[in-house]
């Protein structure tokens, strides 16, 4: 390699993978993320249509958290590779957790209170739904499994590193005022749904079906919590989170396989759960 094309000590550090430089990324996107709440801080008091307040208070700062995960994308030549063919196949059992999810959201949307809500309002929440999905599945499902499996990490450490910090960013949220049980709850289920993203990631081979999947699911819980639609379907539509905590818990069991730690990340196959 000519001494130009040698990769700098920017590359060098990230391309060597592990845990706990997944734990920093994550670490320094969160810290960025606060930040840029702060900076719309000001703004918010002067907002009193609520749909432009989901999209300023909530997504704005995670659109800018967006924008700094695409610039580090960048920095490192990983943009095209995050999107690529995944290098180890899924199996069909992983189906399971992507039905899962996609049932439960479908009931949701279902049993909206679409008049009470408003256009505005769903709208609003689809918008930001998309953010949250992108910023949080390209972060967890796409850079710390990109390290993990850099390092050489069995897949079953992959998902479950993954989820974990997934899961840990929510916890962040008893900082903002809400309850120790509910957060502790939350916890629980973004490690599973993690989980069940991953397994997403899995056996769809490319990051944009978790991305979807999980812009979907915020959008509905949000809503059909808020302004749920009368009737036993609403009640059935509610026992989502449960479902997702026992199916991602369950399934976890299963996962095998590993990637080669010299593969190059871009598509591929080399080998199979």
């Amino acid at each position: 390699m000519a001494e130009h094309d040698a990769p700098s000590g920017w590359h060098r550090f990230w391309n060597r993978g592990g845990w706990w430089r997944a734990l920093a990324l994550v670490v320094g996107y969160y810290v960025l993320y606060q930040a840029g709440g702060l900076l719309v801080g000001p703004i918010v008091p002067g907002i009193t249509d609520p749909a432009l307040k989901v999209l300023v208070v909530t997504g704005l700062p995670i659109l800018i958290g967006c924008a700094l995960l695409i610039a580090f994308a960048l920095s490192l030549g990983w943009l095209r590779e995050l999107f690529a063919r995944q290098p180890i196949h899924g199996s069909w059992w992983m189906w399971v957790a992507v039905a899962v999810v996609v049932v439960f959201n479908v009931l949701r949307f279902a049993t909206i209170d679409y008049h009470t809500a408003g256009s505005s309002m769903v709208l609003a929440w689809l918008a930001t739904g998309l953010l949250i999905g992108f910023a949080e599945e390209v972060l967890t499902r796409g850079f710390v499994v990109n390290l993990m499996r850099r390092a050489g990490y069995r897949e079953i450490s992959v998902a479950l590193v993954s989820a974990a910090l997934f899961a840990v960013m929510h916890a962040g949220n008893v900082l903002d005022g809400q309850g120790i049980n509910t957060t502790l709850f939350q916890v629980g289920y973004t490690f599973a749904f993690g989980l069940c993203m991953y397994l997403a990631l899995r056996v769809t081979g490319n990051l944009i079906w978790p991305i979807l999947l999980h812009a979907t699911t915020d959008p509905s819980i949000f809503l059909q919590s808020e302004y749920p639609a009368a009737g036993s379907l609403s009640e059935i539509a509610a026992l989502g989170n449960i479902v997702v905590i026992a199916a991602g818990l369950i399934l976890l069991i299963f996962i095998r396989g590993r990637v080669d730690s010299a593969v190059d990340f871009t598509g591929r196959v080399d080998a199979r759960a």
